[in-house]
């Protein structure tokens, strides 16, 4: 008979593997606490230590997946070791993923400013950018850091800076300072010759930008330290990203947030002045979302089933495409291109604008038809028809998004008013900044389709 003894390693043993389950029982017994009075998905139920592991040793883990719905709902948590995975069964639940919320409130809210600005001035003139540009760079605020942001200390310029303010230094100095034109970028060799202008110039803009962002950083770092933080990019790059650098943080964060800011705000904007500027057209896109949606107002659920507006989108995209000019690719080997040889050390240019106007591949390209896209030609998710989104690896990881934000809003606007265009608007011109502004904002008389959509305050 084996005495109780800690010299013994079987006693050792034996007490260690007691510890571990008792304390199994009780992490099992907190969590499943924990688990009902914080609303958390059902669990299935698994092995100690090991959980559902050994439920997934099949190849085909999906289908393993969809029998546990059955049983438990379409959206359960399993544990894989340590891990708990949150599994999504229904496309339903999954739409509630990747801001959808924030999407729903921004739409709404522009929806409510341009109801707010029929009631208080009913034949005046709306300036549908100013809404736009509010509402999405609010969007892209809470995107990238979590939280709409009305002004933010920073300590490097010694004041507080406004929101409007921040979009100025985020968005607008760095899209003027990338036209920026540097002769010596095309004599390299005499690099050594100083543009005091242009290099103070952008090292203003950078420095403005760098002590907004690494404001806006510290004050998330704050909230992430003390449980305040939502999920937002930022907080995945503090606790995932280990191996970035501060300065890599501040410009992935700031990309996430002039991506959604501006190019989308330019190509709601151009639509929706191509549309008012056709009233047929107007009606045709008015009369689909009415056969689909009634009465009711227009979601993000049912955009696959208006083809128009789809069109919609695309003919303005390629008319009016929000980067007329991709930057340009250095050729680091010898390629070949269309036939032609291009050397290493190159650098190639491609001009969206000019492959959208080709009139060998458009039929009169200077005129806005979204027909042209109805005729079964192009799939709807194509990239490549218009390339505003790029193509291929370095296709644009917003693109998506931007097609929801884009025809949503172009939808409700349409759904809900008539658009007609004030003075001249026809003869406006495009002023190229990063992006295809049109040269004045577009002004617009709207009126309220139906009483029964006015059901703002």
């Amino acid at each position: 008979m084996v005495g109780f003894s800690l010299d013994n390693p079987l006693t050792v043993l034996a007490t260690f593997a007691f510890a571990l389950f008792s304390w199994f029982l009780f992490t099992r017994l907190f969590f499943s606490l924990s688990r009902k009075s914080s609303n958390a998905p059902p669990a299935v139920p698994g092995l100690p230590v090991l959980g559902n592991l050994l439920q997934l040793k099949s190849k085909k883990p999906h289908m393993t997946f969809t029998k546990w719905a059955e049983a438990y709902g379409p959206v359960y948590s399993i544990k894989t070791g340590a891990t708990t995975l949150v599994v999504l069964n229904s496309t339903d639940v999954a739409k509630e993923k990747q801001h959808r919320f924030d999407r729903n409130t921004m739409i709404e809210n522009m929806m409510q400013s341009l109801h707010d600005e029929v009631k208080d001035n009913p034949t005046g003139s709306i300036c549908i950018r100013d809404i736009i540009k509010k509402e999405l760079f609010t969007f892209s605020l809470k995107k990238a850091l979590g939280r709409d942001v009305g002004s933010v200390y920073v300590e490097e310029l010694g004041r507080t800076v406004s929101k409007w303010e921040i979009y100025d230094i985020l968005v607008i100095e760095p899209m003027m300072g990338a036209l920026e034109v540097d002769w010596r970028d095309f004599f390299p060799y005499l690099r050594w010759i100083p543009n005091r202008t242009v290099e103070e110039r952008i090292q203003r803009m950078d420095f403005h930008k760098t002590a907004v962002m690494t404001a806006l950083i510290q004050e998330q770092k704050k909230r992430f330290a003390m449980d305040e933080e939502k999920d937002c990019y930022l907080n995945f790059l503090l606790s995932e990203a280990k191996t970035l650098s501060e300065k890599q943080i501040i410009t992935l964060t700031w990309e996430a947030i002039i991506e959604a800011s501006d190019t989308t705000m330019v190509a709601a904007e151009w639509a929706m002045f191509e549309l008012a500027k056709n009233p047929k057209l107007q009606n045709c896109l008015y009369d689909e979302i009415h056969k689909i949606c009634g009465e009711d107002k227009l979601i993000e659920d049912v955009l696959h089933r208006l083809p128009y507006l789809n069109a919609v989108f695309h003919e303005t995209l390629r008319k009016h495409s929000p980067v007329a000019i991709m930057p340009p690719r250095y050729v680091h080997e010898d390629t070949q291109i269309g036939g032609f040889t291009i050397p290493a050390g190159s650098e190639i240019a491609l001009n969206l604008y000019g492959c959208n106007m080709n009139k060998n591949v458009w039929e009169k390209p200077e005129e806005w038809r979204p027909e042209r896209f109805l005729n079964g030609k192009y799939e709807q998710m194509d990239l490549f028809k218009t390339m505003a989104f790029g193509g291929g690896k370095r296709v644009c990881a917003g693109a998506l998004q931007a097609m929801t934000i884009v025809c949503t809003a172009i939808g409700r606007f349409v759904q809900e008013f008539e658009w007609r265009l004030n003075g001249e608007e026809e003869d406006t011109e495009e002023l190229v900044l990063l992006t295809t502004h049109k040269l004045k904002p577009m002004q617009a008389s709207i009126t309220p389709r139906s009483k029964i959509l006015q059901t703002y305050g």
